[in-house]
């Protein structure tokens, strides 16, 4: 029986880590990156490559052409949503192919098991084990940072000022966010992903620097990249509590389920606005994208470790195989 149900919560979690983890001197690079399951996936402007290190220490490689976005999901706001949502669908499939080489002991069976290969075939079975697993990853975060805290916060009692709902919900939200954030930089495999998240960002800031990509190089390099996928769901985060608060100063509603959908009505919005401030930030030297910077930066602690050589190896691997010979990676 193949593993595709055995290794669903591993892809789940993968899709939610990766949130935190895709995208990341003197130059400026369009490349970036996320990390895998002992392995990173690169991504450039004309290619995108997978390197993962197998249990026998062989680099695998899985290299192909970087799809192309039509010309209305380029504009600003909307290139924003559209690169949230391929990078979520792009990150489960490559976390889905570093698993591959980790395949843990066959169990027997369950009865459900036989009866979803009976009736599906077993690509079909992939893509809903990959569904599955998607859904579950933007699910969990947008649950946990949007959903829970309108729902809690629904238990203030109805006389309260609309500005103790706004603030406490806000406090609430920050306080799930940062201890999601712990939990998951504490767990094992994840923590090891991220060691390869260090590896992601030393590599691309060698690389902007205009230094060769040699282990030595890289390892000197620093680990919190402003262009960190930490730092664009911290933003998104500190955006959404702005926009929330002034779009409920003036649709004064305490209805919990009123407020829960306006917010996933408007959360596709607020992902755009993130993406253009933490963009910005990653393009620009000064005092403004310092500041903006900054908050990232700080949550990058959680989920940026340093990395061993054979990641920094993994990560040039990859690197070099998605850099353009005609500088179109130029930011």
């Amino acid at each position: 029986m193949s593993n595709h149900l055995s290794r669903l919560p591993r892809l789940a979690w993968g899709a939610a880590a990766s949130l935190l983890t895709f995208g990341a001197g003197k130059k400026k690079t369009t490349i970036g990156g996320q990390a895998l399951i002992e392995g990173i996936m690169m991504k450039g402007p004309k290619k995108t490559c997978i390197c993962v290190r197998k249990p026998d220490k062989e680099l695998v490689f899985r290299e192909e052409d970087a799809k192309k976005a039509a010309a209305f999901w380029k504009l600003p706001v909307f290139r924003g949503m559209y690169g949230l949502f391929t990078a979520m669908k792009e990150g489960v499939d490559a976390i889905n192919f570093s698993a591959s080489f980790f395949e843990e002991e066959e169990a027997e069976p369950s009865q459900f098991e036989r009866w979803l290969e009976q009736k599906l075939s077993s690509d079909k079975l992939e893509k809903a084990v990959m569904g599955i697993a998607m859904a579950v990853g933007i699910g969990m975060p947008v649950v946990l940072f949007f959903v829970l805290p309108a729902l809690l916060v629904g238990l203030v009692p109805q006389s309260a000022p609309f500005w103790t709902r706004n603030i406490l919900e806000s406090a609430v939200r920050i306080a799930i966010f940062l201890a999601f954030m712990w939990s998951v930089s504490h767990m094992k495999d994840i923590r090891r992903t991220f060691e390869y998240h260090g590896g992601e960002h030393k590599t691309i800031f060698c690389y902007e620097d205009g230094l060769p990509l040699t282990v030595e190089n890289v390892r000197g390099m620093p680990r919190f990249h402003p262009r960190c996928g930490t730092s664009f769901l911290f933003v998104m985060i500190l955006i959404s509590i702005v926009v929330f608060t002034v779009v409920f100063s003036l649709v004064a509603t305490v209805d919990p389920w009123l407020r829960m959908a306006l917010r996933l009505l408007m959360l596709p919005f607020v992902v755009g606005i993130a993406y253009e401030i933490n963009r910005y930030a990653g393009r620009y030297d000064n005092a403004l994208t310092n500041v903006l910077r900054w908050p990232g930066i700080q949550m990058q602690h959680l989920t940026v470790f340093e990395p061993d050589d054979g990641m920094i190896e993994v990560a040039i691997e990859a690197m070099r195989r998605v850099i353009p010979d005609d500088g179109s990676d130029n930011w």
